[in-house]
């Protein structure tokens, strides 16, 4: 496993409504893990597939792994290297909201779709 970054500050957090949704999933899907998309056909949404689907590797950062209440194991968010550089100095909150998604991110299905709101933090 990649390094996490630094502990000592939250770097995300799931609003209730986004921790609700991943019991949900979690329930349907068994273990889970988000990666931050860096743009493209994502656009830039936390993307929500189960545990391992998503390959990582030395060219990602492993965020938080998010203790939800409800589901038995922590639910790993990863970033790439890259774009971890330059969102370094702010904490991710997944939220979600109504509307389709992309068709990889588990909730697609669900009529919602995962959203990162964030805020700055110090260094």
């Amino acid at each position: 496993m990649d390094e996490v970054a630094d502990r000592t500050v939250p770097r995300v957090e799931l609003t209730d409504e986004a921790a609700e949704l991943v019991r949900r999933l979690r329930a349907a899907h068994g273990p889970l893990m988000f990666h931050q998309s860096g743009g493209c056909c994502d656009g830039s949404a936390p993307m929500c597939y189960p545990a391992g689907e998503f390959r990582t590797g030395g060219s990602d950062v492993l965020l938080a792994e998010l203790v939800v209440r409800g589901v038995e194991e922590p639910v790993g968010f990863w970033m790439s290297r890259s774009q971890f550089e330059v969102w370094s100095h702010t904490r991710l909150i997944v939220d979600v909201v109504p509307g389709r998604g992309s068709g990889f991110s588990l909730e697609a299905p669900e009529g919602v779709r995962f959203l990162i709101r964030s805020r700055l933090v110090d260094a």
